[in-house]
């Protein structure tokens, strides 16, 4: 191992725009228990299958049908 390396040629990664955001969200506990249950049956975790559901609701533009009363 070097004791120092030159980053004056270094670029920034392309994939840094990929990374994914850390946000704060409050769930209720109900919702949060089903993902879990849904992650310990196929070994995924929970706040995947979350991002992934979300994800599949933006790509295939599906809104809900609020009604305020």
């Amino acid at each position: 191992m070097r004791k120092e390396y030159d980053f004056s040629n270094a670029r920034k990664t392309p994939y840094a725009s990929m990374l994914k955001k850390p946000i704060t969200i409050r769930l209720d506990e109900d919702s949060v228990s089903y993902f879990k249950t849904i992650s310990e049956e196929v070994g995924i975790p929970y706040q995947s299958l979350i991002n992934l559901y979300l994800r599949d609701c933006a790509t295939s533009h599906k809104k809900l049908n609020l009604s305020w009363k």
